[in-house]
């Protein structure tokens, strides 16, 4: 049979489609108040084509049956609003706690829609933006190297001769070892594989401020994966945030000042 045919008929007869009370809107957005709970989480993701939705789930559910609550078309601001205030104001009233992301258009929707919740900054969204600044100075260096491997096989050219790289120990030319130690800055070194532990110590031997953002960004992590109380908490980010300061690396700088920004909401997480 016809793939699409199939579809078709499951959809058209089979299936409860044509009756369903959300047809007419599924488009653009589809709710499920009855899964409402206590504990909310708020993000953004793409679903299909790249297209940007934004998703409200019950964090008590654990990702099983009944976890969502709203899958809405879009990230506009004032259309989740619109959306999300279609569900009961009693009902939106009883959330006791919503995690988001750092965006002040996340921050404005939980407020609005969820007045009495706590609003928490996950970890996840704190540490993505440490790990992007790591990442982002090992790209830096990448593109300074592949700058000077040009310039030096352009000279090479011109003397007639064939350029060949320098390789490190490993087999790998710095162009290489920068381009495939991505992987291993994600992870921490009890993590490593045997041949990520050679490559991180030529890495770290070579470009010594990766080493160091790379040790910072484990620093922060530490913070968020030990059960410290919220002032433990709040003393160990402000001990991390000057040695960031300190360091001087203005990506850096700039996540350390994102934290600083959003400081009890991120430690409304312990």
């Amino acid at each position: 049979m016809d793939g699409k045919q199939l579809q078709s008929q499951y959809k058209d007869h089979l299936s409860d489609f044509q009756n369903w009370d959300q047809r007419a809107h599924a488009q653009e957005y589809i709710l499920y108040p009855k899964n409402m709970g206590y504990h909310l989480c708020i993000d953004e993701t793409a679903l299909s084509k790249g297209d940007l939705y934004t998703i409200l789930i019950n964090r008590d559910k654990r990702g099983r049956k009944g976890s969502i609550i709203a899958v809405i078309q879009g990230t506009k601001t004032d259309d989740i609003i619109a959306v999300l205030t279609k569900m009961p104001q009693e009902l939106r009233n009883q959330v006791k706690e919503i995690t988001l992301d750092m965006a002040g258009s996340m921050q404005k929707m939980a407020k609005t829609c969820f007045p009495r919740a706590m609003q928490v900054i996950d970890r996840f969204h704190v540490q993505k933006l440490v790990y992007e600044a790591v990442q982002e100075l090992r790209i830096t260096y990448r593109w300074q190297v592949i700058k000077e491997e040009n310039k030096a096989m352009k000279a090479a050219k011109e003397k007639g001769e064939v350029y060949k790289a320098e390789e490190l120990e490993n087999g790998d030319t710095l162009r290489q070892l920068l381009a495939r130690s991505r992987y291993l800055l994600f992870k921490s070194p009890d993590k490593w594989t045997k041949s990520q532990k050679i490559r991180a110590e030529l890495l770290f031997k070579q470009f010594e401020d990766i080493k160091h953002v790379y040790y910072y960004s484990l620093e922060l992590g530490k913070i968020f994966s030990t059960n410290y109380d919220k002032d433990v908490a709040r003393a160990k980010l402000a001990l991390w945030y000057n040695k960031i300061e300190e360091y001087g690396y203005d990506t850096f700088t700039t996540v350390a000042n994102s934290i600083e920004n959003h400081y009890e909401r991120i430690l409304n997480f312990f």
